[in-house]
């Protein structure tokens, strides 16, 4: 399985997922242009990917699905209410595939379990694909450690997991104290110590690999991110850090 992260945070968030002869993408938050590019420097076709699909209807997730769908001719999956919150501003779209939050869908060779979250988007859903080569969850957005949440993370060979911020970062940071709330609200995002928390218990002793994810800009860094990891998890985990900026491609499995 391939999995390349082309940018994570809330200034975008666009993740490539390719295993056998399937390729998916996951949010269009970035521009087509810099997708295509990011794909390229891979070898990557982006109009060979097979299916986009959206992981809920905030901005940084979904404001180019419109773009990707007529430029590269890329099917769109999106549950009906993350459609409708995000379509002011899509543009003219011809093929959507509605799916139910809780029912998996079957793209390819790939059978991806779809995740309510308890995030403040309109219908949030994480992922969990599911190939021959392994099951990786795509777990970000997730507002809080909701039930169930560990059961998911310890039948995975992989994950990309949300490290949003540093409670004393935050704390000390520009943000309101209304949007600090948010943030670490029940609609809002893991810390970092909520995040290795859920590693420690559920799931460090049999990942290969974490890939710390959406990290904010102003409330976090990677590395006060692997840090709070690396002193709260019992045993050396392979992590890494998604970028703000640009594409890192993790190890394949």
């Amino acid at each position: 399985m391939t999995i390349i992260s082309l940018q994570s945070g809330s200034n975008g968030n666009c993740l490539y997922v390719e295993s056998g002869e399937t390729r998916l993408l996951f949010d269009a938050g970035i521009s087509g242009v810099r997708a295509e590019e990011r794909l390229a420097a891979f070898g990557r076709d982006i109009r060979a990917v097979d299916a986009l699909v959206i992981s809920h209807d905030h901005q940084d997730h979904a404001r180019c699905a419109g773009v990707y769908q007529r430029k590269f001719g890329l099917p769109i999956y999106a549950t009906e209410q993350t459609l409708a919150a995000a379509r002011r501003g899509l543009g003219r779209l011809t093929d959507v595939r509605h799916f139910r939050a809780g029912e998996p869908l079957e793209i390819g060779d790939a059978l991806i379990e779809t995740v309510s979250t308890p995030h403040d988007g309109a219908d949030g859903v994480a992922f969990v694909v599911q190939t021959d080569g392994g099951r990786v969850g795509l777990l970000t957005d997730l507002g809080y450690v909701f039930d169930g949440l560990g059961d998911i993370v310890a039948s995975l060979d992989a994950v990309m997991l949300e490290s949003n911020y540093d409670p004393e970062m935050l704390a000390a940071g520009p943000y309101p104290w209304h949007v600090q709330e948010r943030i670490k609200g029940p609609g809002g995002h893991l810390s970092n110590a909520e995040a290795a928390g859920l590693l420690r218990d559920c799931g460090a002793g049999s990942l290969r690999w974490a890939c710390l994810s959406h990290l904010s800009e102003q409330n976090n860094a990677p590395e006060v991110a692997f840090r709070t990891h690396s002193s709260i998890l019992p045993k050396p985990l392979h992590l890494v850090a998604a970028s703000r900026s640009g594409p890192v491609k993790l190890p394949e499995f």
